[in-house]
């Protein structure tokens, strides 16, 4: 017969990143029961992940591309808006997906023990297939648009790692927060809301002077954003002056890491506020 120890955690730093693996099969059906539960009993099923990029990138074409004519560069309006829609709907659906997961775990938080942490990991890895079927919907206008394919695609992935850390980082926060107070969960949506306009999605951050483009850099998504146009556009963004873009990607590892220590502070409290 198999004994499971389970020990007080030591120091500030003992994270169980260990005890997360050792429970991977419980996070494997945490995320497949979290995409049963999304799309369970709708008409149109994973349609709606092609839907709604759809429709923003149209609406955004319209207000933006065409009756503001913010510039985009040497691409296409809808094909950059689209480029930054990728990684933005995934960062705010994960987001929110994580900061409601504790609550929305009640039961298994108050009758089991597990690491805690797999729980907002959950939401941030259900949200990999939607974004995987929003790019496949990118592939396809990029078709249509006859552009190429550049090499710098292959680095993708590092950009959407960069996305994933930032979305568990504030979801460590917020999640932890939200079974303290519960005003977070009214608060979400506001913030992702006036977030995306803090972030270079509509435009590009060479729509700001020169010499102010650099305060972008305090706003993690901007790196993960800009990233993912130079990949797939070819556009450099903040990356021509360089440290800004370094600067985000410092601010998305000083949240992860802080959301991870006060995460594991708190969880030991979660199943007497719940």
């Amino acid at each position: 017969m198999t004994q499971v120890v389970i020990e007080p955690t030591k120091g500030w730093l003992d994270l169980q990143l260990k005890a997360v693996w050792q429970y991977r099969e419980l996070l494997g059906f945490l995320v497949w029961r979290d995409l049963k539960a999304r799309y369970k009993q709708t008409a149109l099923g994973v349609l709606w992940m092609v839907l709604q990029p759809l429709v923003s990138m149209l609406i955004f074409t319209l207000l933006f591309g065409i009756l503001l004519n913010v510039p985009s560069g040497n691409s296409p309006y809808p094909i950059f808006a689209f480029s930054a829609l990728l990684p933005w709907n995934y960062f705010s659906s994960s987001l929110t997906r994580a900061t409601h997961s504790v609550v929305g775990q009640a039961n298994l938080v108050t009758k089991i023990y597990f690491p805690r942490l797999i729980i907002p990991l959950s939401g941030i890895l259900s949200g990999l297939v939607d974004f995987a079927i929003s790019f496949g919907l990118f592939l396809v206008l990029i078709a249509i648009y006859q552009l190429p394919l550049r090499v710098e695609i292959l680095l993708l992935p590092l950009f959407l790692l960069l996305a994933m850390l930032t979305a568990l980082g504030f979801g460590l926060w917020l999640s932890a927060l939200n079974v303290r107070f519960r005003d977070v969960t009214q608060l979400i949506p506001f913030i992702v809301q006036i977030w995306m306009y803090a972030t270079p999605v509509i435009y590009g951050s060479q729509l700001l002077p020169a010499q102010y483009r650099w305060i972008l850099g305090f706003n993690p998504l901007t790196g993960v954003v800009e990233g993912f146009r130079w990949a797939l556009l070819g556009q450099r963004g903040l990356l021509e002056i360089g440290w800004p873009f370094w600067l985000s990607v410092g601010v998305t590892l000083i949240v992860l890491v802080s959301g991870l220590v006060f995460f594991r502070r708190t969880e030991r409290t979660f199943a007497d506020i719940i």
